[in-house]
Formats: structure tokens, sequence, C-alpha cells
């Protein structure tokens, strides 16, 4: 049996996550720019919520799985960070490319992360249950909640942007357990 290749598969993952990511763009544009910080929290938490719903229920109604929402949380993870860097804005500001460049950025630097973090904690990550990632991904988005209330004043923590690059890499590898 061949050892899991944790850096490829992350790759593997972020690439379908683009590739959704850009279709959306083409049909949507980057209407997400008009997102306010906390409207994206809300969308981050009702995708996490929903993966928390479906492991207590087993049922889903509208047809569609776990891994699904993962890939959601990637991408509006990646869409939260472009908005900490941009601001919002009232009208759609970027083009398809300029979306995709920033996405690209943003993905690259979740990846380094991930590198550094999966080094020091061994592969931890794969030992883990699943719902323990979801469970992380709800801590972290009310850490969000808590941070955009404090406008800015907390005192020791890490910012919105860490906790969003944590939500990421926690949903990359419910996409890559999920697969498996």
């Amino acid at each position: 049996m061949s050892v899991p290749n944790t850096e490829q598969q992350f790759k593997d993952v972020m690439a379908e996550c683009r590739e959704l990511f850009a279709k959306k763009l083409h049909d949507y544009g980057a209407s997400w720019r008009i997102l306010r910080p906390s409207s994206l929290t809300d969308q981050l938490f009702i995708k996490a919520k929903r993966i928390r719903s479906l492991e207590i229920t087993g049922q889903s109604l509208v047809g569609e799985g776990m891994r699904p929402e993962f890939i959601a949380l990637i991408n509006y993870g990646i869409v939260g960070l472009v908005q900490l860097e941009k601001g919002f804005t009232d009208s759609v500001d970027l083009t398809v490319d300029e979306a995709l460049a920033l996405y690209d950025g943003h993905a690259k630097e979740a990846y380094e992360l991930m590198i550094k973090k999966n080094h020091d904690y061994g592969e931890a990550w794969r030992a883990m249950r699943v719902s323990s990632y979801t469970d992380f991904i709800l801590t972290k988005i009310q850490r969000v909640k808590e941070l955009e209330d404090l406008q800015g004043a907390a005192l020791v923590s890490e910012g919105v942007d860490a906790n969003y690059m944590d939500i990421i890499n926690y949903a990359v590898f419910g996409a890559i357990r999920l697969k498996s």
C-alpha cells in the first residue's frame, strides 16, 4: 500500500476548487465583491453548519453531500482573504483574470501554510475524524465573528486572515478524506 502524498492531494483538491471558482466567475462574475465581512462569515457558517447537520443526521434533502460543502468552504475562505485584502465594494470591480490571480495568490499562501503546519504536526490530520475538521472550522468561524465584533481591538489573537487560512486547510483535509 502506497503512502498518500499530502502535497499532491492538497494540490488536486485546490485545482478542483479553482476550476469550480472559474466556472462560477464565468457565470456570475465577481459578484461576491459586494459581500461585507459579516455576510461572508455567515456564508461560511451556513456551509459548516450544513456539514455538521449531515454528520449528525446522515440525511440530505437537497441531494448534495458533505464534500461539496467543504469545497465551498475553501472557495469562500479564499474569497474572504481577497475581501480582507481589497475591502468590499458596491459593484463588481474585478475582471475574471484579476479575480483568478488573487485566488491563485491566496491558494498558494494556504498551501505554503499547510506544508509548514503539516511538517510540525506530523500529518496528525490523517488520524483525526472528519467531524473534528467540521468542529474546528465552526470554532474558527466563531472566532472570526468575535473578531469582527471587536472591530480590530483584539488583544492577543490571530487575525481574521489566519482563521480563514485554517478554515481553508481543514476544509481541504475534509475534501481529501471524503474523496478516498
